[in-house]
């Protein structure tokens, strides 16, 4: 009887709803509106959301600490647990100091105006991410904005800016000034060009704010992101952060750097201050995603084929569906977007979501990619994201591929 009455009521709540309702961990396979699909739409790159270890090691430390801490980390908010993730962080990435955040949302939009004041001047890259486009409007800082990892332009900024220093020499020595990218591009999928920021760091005196959500235990042969992916000494790089929810699959974020920097959040940032401190259960659980990262990093290797494998399957869609790649090979976090938009957004999401549906009825789960329209700086097109995780087969990705490409020529035709 319970059961029936379980059953009636899960067809109520998706029957109303304003979304697909997910029972069920959201791992490899993931069951919706009652529904198993292959799980094409979650961050969950390493496959470790539904790894026995990491819950064994949650669960232990839920039944050591209960279940939050109810408290900002300086009022009896930091638990050993905490430090042990912070020192184990810092290790990994081989930075002097962490500091890890509740949210990975808050991460850097507490960071960027922790440093970053009125007066003080920013270039970033157009397209940001909306976390970077609130940390700055907090800033309260002049923010100019260059062409999508287009240095020249860049340069071109950069250059204005010095000879206006040279103008009024008073005003610039109290200036600070700092370039925002991020590692491998939320909205885009492509990864910036660091050698080259890098380079101007040093000619144009500016600091370098890395945002590596989306790089963070995906580039670099083990996992430690875009500075590693290029070769580029972690010392030239001012600050990074990253969130723990895509790569180790827990909650919260954390800023890493030299320890003078990262100090200056734990005062200032105000996610960090006045804001509830990581669940310790979650902290534990990220711990041991970053043993199982260290001790096996062919994780990242079988990642990037997999990421090589569904590139080289989605190229050829345009010749026969209506839709484009967008990303480079090494972004498990890619875009569908149509070969030729009707002129209309709401019409192009329509569309969109139509394939997502189509798809979703024969057991492969995408997601349209959203964004807060009336607030984007710069809106992307509508897209359908696509994301890639070490757990997916190459059958598996190819049936993806041919149901997207049968869903494309049903609707878009």
């Amino acid at each position: 009887m319970l059961h029936k009455y379980h059953k009636i009521c899960m067809v109520f709540i998706i029957s109303f709803s304003l979304y697909d309702i997910v029972t069920g961990p959201p791992s490899h396979k993931i069951i919706i509106n009652g529904k198993e699909c292959i799980n094409f739409a979650s961050f969950n790159f390493l496959g470790l959301l539904d790894n026995d270890r990491v819950k064994q090691k949650a669960l232990t430390s839920l039944k050591t600490y209960g279940v939050g801490t109810c408290g900002p980390r300086g009022f009896y908010g930091t638990f050993d647990v905490h430090l042990e993730l912070e020192s184990r962080l810092a290790k990994f990435m081989k930075t002097e100091e962490a500091i890890i955040y509740s949210y990975g949302f808050a991460t850097i939009v507490s960071a960027i105006p922790a440093y970053s004041k009125r007066g003080d001047i920013v270039f970033v890259d157009e397209a940001a991410c909306f976390s970077i486009q609130k940390g700055l409007q907090a800033s309260r800082s002049v923010i100019k904005y260059f062409k999508h990892n287009d240095m020249e332009d860049l340069d071109r900024l950069l250059k204005e800016q010095q000879l206006e220093d040279h103008k009024n020499p008073r005003k610039a020595k109290v200036t600070r000034r700092f370039i925002v990218v991020e590692g491998l591009y939320m909205n885009t999928a492509d990864i910036c060009p660091l050698p080259e920021l890098v380079k101007m760091k040093y000619k144009y005196k500016v600091r370098i704010f890395l945002e590596e959500s989306l790089s963070f235990g995906v580039l670099g042969e083990h996992g430690r992101g875009v500075t590693e992916h290029f070769g580029v000494n972690i010392d030239d790089i001012d600050l990074i952060s990253a969130n723990m929810e895509n790569a180790i699959a827990s909650i919260g974020g954390f800023c890493c750097g030299r320890s003078f920097v990262i100090d200056h959040q734990r005062l200032s940032g105000q996610g960090y201050c006045f804001s509830a401190s990581l669940p310790p259960m979650l902290a534990a659980a990220a711990i041991e995603a970053l043993d199982i990262m260290e001790e096996d990093p062919d994780i990242f290797t079988v990642l990037r084929e997999k990421c090589t494998i569904t590139t080289s399957c989605y190229l050829p869609l345009p010749r026969t569906s209506g839709l484009k790649l967008v990303g480079v090979p090494l972004s498990p976090s890619l875009h569908l977007q149509l070969e030729r938009s009707s002129g209309s957004r709401d019409t192009d999401q329509r569309t969109l979501r139509r394939i997502v549906n189509y798809c979703l009825e024969r057991e492969v789960a995408l997601t349209i990619a959203r964004y807060l329209e009336k607030e984007e700086r710069y809106l992307p097109p509508p897209t359908i994201r696509v994301l890639v995780t070490v757990e997916q087969t190459d059958e598996e990705i190819q049936k993806a591929v041919s149901c997207i490409k049968e869903a494309a020529l049903a609707v878009i035709s």
